[in-house]
């Protein structure tokens, strides 16, 4: 049994802050904040009373605190969660507080954060506070700056936000496992002065990440290093991404963050939008640049500001394998290939197989809405979504920017219907004179 000096002397002495005296870095059940005492009552009684505008984690949430003694009070659990993509593929995930990804952190540059870890997973996990200027003890790097924790304990962070901008959090001990699992979160951090330029009116997080779910089966896979099959923002596959709302003229910022594998060129169609801020927080206005396309590099954040135009503008990683689902990879290329003879051959084995792909893929969406072919277990269709007009053969990082004059609150507003003599639309016949 490891006595609390023994536990002192040890790897926990640099975990926790000096503020903290010769407490231990592991803590009693009673010190964590429960659920009933983290409520709205230690919170601001509304948006309007905080001095900045509180993000919003599509498909997640914000975690709550408590204040005690002039420290903010968090607690992320780590245990094993069930996580849906979208309806038909649900899977066993990793994350924090019953969600992959984990709940936004959100507080203010200069507070005292006190944050609570519980380890309800098999193994011992750590959290890293990626991209913040902290303590060295507290950076939480397994056998580097601490002893990971071990199942069935708590451990405690305790550090102050010397910084602003756009941040992240996940584990540091079995690291390639754990966060091909799903264990990641936000960390939003406001600036304690006013920021410069325009005012912020919405304020959006998005977690980017990808998966190895293989056909049939019901947890990721952590050994697949480029081959993924789903690709998501917050852990969600179009069309199950839920949309950003804004109103027409209203100042967003959509702050994103990449823990995948992969680079991503995130593409906003409507505006050319602002590159203004990182884990640096946001840049001096002279360094503001005009984009369309910003790719967000593994382990980087970028923040994205516009001023909000009405319409139905899709956000999407511009890599267009990313923005599909359940892709099979190592398939033959059936791109004019006349198979109706196979596909015969093929039907006296099994009845109602149906040839796809000599003329492209766009007939699989309406085959799979239309009940046609069923997929594998536990495995979506490739493509999927349907607007206005028809299927949209969308998936993956894949979601849309819902602008309109005027929003009835949190509510999908349906979808955008142009303005008479703004829309493409067919013609009998293209002038002759028209050059090709």
């Amino acid at each position: 049994m490891i006595n609390r000096r023994q536990l002192l002397l040890g790897s926990a002495a640099g975990f926790v802050s000096a503020s903290l005296g010769s407490q231990s870095s592991t803590v009693l059940a009673s010190q964590i904040p429960s659920p009933s005492s983290a409520n709205a009552a230690n919170r601001p009684a509304s948006a309007n009373d905080l001095p900045y505008t509180p993000v919003v984690t599509p498909n997640g949430r914000t975690l709550p605190y408590r204040m005690r003694d002039g420290v903010k009070e968090f607690h992320l659990i780590a245990e094993e969660v069930e996580h849906e993509f979208a309806e038909g593929t649900r899977i066993k995930a990793w994350g924090y507080n019953g969600s992959t990804p984990g709940p936004t952190i959100e507080a203010v540059e200069g507070d005292r954060v006190r944050i609570y870890v519980t380890n309800r997973l098999g193994e011992p996990t750590t959290v890293h506070w990626h991209g913040l200027l902290l303590p060295f003890g507290m950076d939480g790097v397994a056998g580097l700056t601490q002893r990971a924790i071990p199942p069935g304990e708590s451990w405690v962070y305790e550090f102050t936000l010397n910084q602003h901008g756009t941040h992240m959090y996940h584990p540091h001990s079995d690291e390639m496992l754990q966060m091909a699992m799903g264990m990641m979160g936000m960390f939003i951090i406001h600036p304690k002065q006013p920021e410069s330029g325009p005012r912020i009116d919405r304020d959006f997080a998005l977690l980017l990440h990808n998966w190895a779910i293989h056909p049939g089966t019901y947890r990721p896979d952590p050994s697949v290093m480029t081959d993924f099959d789903l690709w998501t923002i917050n852990s969600r596959v179009f069309p199950a991404i839920a949309p950003l709302l804004a109103q027409t003229g209203e100042r967003v910022r959509v702050r994103i963050g990449n823990l995948s594998m992969m680079n991503h060129p995130m593409h906003m169609h409507g505006v050319q939008f602002d590159v203004t801020g990182s884990d640096g927080g946001r840049w001096p206005q002279a360094q503001w640049r005009k984009e369309v396309t910003e790719i967000i590099g593994v382990g980087q954040t970028r923040d994205l500001e516009f001023t909000a135009v009405a319409g139905d503008w899709p956000l999407h990683c511009h890599m267009s394998h990313h923005t599909m689902n359940a892709m099979g990879h190592e398939l033959p290329v059936t791109t004019g290939v006349n198979q109706g003879d196979l596909a015969r051959q093929i039907r006296q084995m099994i009845p109602g197989y149906m040839a796809m792909g000599e003329h492209g893929m766009s007939e699989h969406q309406t085959h799979i809405d239309a009940g046609h072919m069923r997929g594998p277990e536990n495995t979506l269709p490739m493509m999927g979504g349907r607007g206005a007009f028809g299927p949209m053969e969308m998936g993956g990082m894949f979601t849309l920017i819902k602008v309109r004059d005027q929003l009835d609150g949190d509510n999908d507003p349906g979808w955008y219907e142009p303005p008479r003599g703004t829309q493409a639309h067919r013609v009998d016949s293209v002038p002759a004179d028209v050059p090709i």
